[in-house]
């Protein structure tokens, strides 16, 4: 049986509160200097990509919206950035919920910005190793995610090990 179009809207939903449970859970404890640290000298920064997340979901909900547009921003100061992260999460996963039309496929929606935000996720969690501040691991697949629930304020972990 072929999923319907409300399914698909909430399966995307549940990815955007995975985004969310997993980049909070890369973001808590992380020392001040993270946002600086530098893996090699062509690398991003912590705060470059989590500038790039937020431009990321602007991005998806200016596409939900059917009137796509691109910025770059400059990384503001730290627990600012943070903010604007699950403020713009907040945002997409709000369009989503809503009866509005969806100006772009959820196929394009999944592939373009919410991939690659998987993607910069993993890479806050590596460099927080490489920072010497790693975060634990976790069976994800017990944890407790739920569409809708895309604010810093997650559930504790269920399944961590080191």
């Amino acid at each position: 049986m072929a999923p319907t179009k409300d399914s698909a809207r909430e399966l995307l939903r549940h990815t955007v509160a995975t985004v969310a449970y997993r980049g909070g859970k890369s973001l808590r404890g992380a020392p001040a200097s993270f946002a600086a640290f530098a893996a090699g000298p062509s690398t991003r920064t912590p705060a470059q990509i989590l500038a790039h997340l937020g431009d990321l979901f602007d991005w998806a909900l200016s596409l939900a919206r059917g009137a796509e547009t691109w910025h770059n921003s400059t990384p503001l100061e730290w627990n600012r950035e943070v903010e604007r992260f699950f403020a713009a999460l907040s945002a997409f996963d709000a369009y989503l919920a809503s009866d509005e039309p969806m100006g772009a496929s959820l196929e394009r929606l999944f592939q373009g910005p919410i991939a690659d935000a998987l993607t910069h996720v993993g890479q806050l969690t590596m460099l927080r190793r490489l920072a010497g501040a790693p975060i634990r691991g976790e069976n994800y697949s017990v944890a407790e995610i739920v569409a809708g629930r895309v604010g810093k304020e997650q559930t504790a972990a269920k399944g961590e090990f080191d």
